[in-house]
């Protein structure tokens, strides 16, 4: 195998810490949302930063933010009212603005809290498209699936339940189409494909 085949996956790390917000301190693989979304510690909720205490030794150093819930997309029913993230950039923590929505994917701590790194999927709620917002209700639907990362050609699949992210190929890193607009699921012959959803409305 030859150096470029390790050089290439390096440059679209640094590119993809580039591309996506909150990331251009902290190095972190790149993910389409859907894996994130199907991880099994994670919960996806929408909710809206109403505060924020900077992070202190009463804190273990993280930053607190208190928010209001406002619906969950994936978890148990619970209502959660603070969530917990590093203290800096460089930390992997993330900066959120007071009175703005989000779509949060967190990470259930043993001790039933809720963090939050630059790592995972955030984004403000009112810069997602209608698309992406309806994504949140398909990525379940797939996390049998498997989501292969394709960085050079040939992109090649082992079996018929993966869906094959070509996102990362040169050329398409600005667009990120797939992981904007599809979801990996499973069709009607138990394969799994890539399926973007009609919406019907601006939720």
């Amino acid at each position: 195998m030859s150096w470029k085949n390790f050089v290439l996956p390096l440059v679209l790390l640094a590119l993809w810490g580039l591309q996506e917000e909150g990331a251009q301190a902290c190095t972190c693989l790149p993910k389409h949302p859907q894996q994130t979304f199907c991880e099994n510690n994670v919960v996806v909720i929408q909710a809206k930063v109403v505060g924020v205490e900077p992070g202190n030794s009463t804190l273990g150093g993280l930053t607190k933010y208190s928010i209001k819930h406002m619906r969950t997309f994936k978890g148990a029913e619970k209502h959660y009212h603070t969530i917990y993230t590093a203290p800096d950039i460089a930390a992997c923590g993330v900066v959120l603005t007071k009175d703005t929505k989000y779509l949060l994917m967190g990470r259930l701590q043993p001790d039933g809290s809720l963090r939050v790194s630059s790592c995972d999927y955030i984004r403000p709620w009112e810069s997602m498209s209608s698309s992406q917002r309806f994504l949140m209700y398909r990525y379940g639907y797939g996390c049998d699936c498997t989501i292969k990362s394709c960085f050079s050609y040939p992109c090649c699949m082992a079996g018929p339940k993966e869906c094959v992210w070509t996102d990362l190929l040169p050329g398409k890193l600005n667009k990120l189409d797939q992981a904007r607009n599809y979801a990996c699921v499973k069709t009607s012959d138990d394969s799994c494909d890539w399926n973007m959803p009609i919406v019907l409305d601006n939720e």
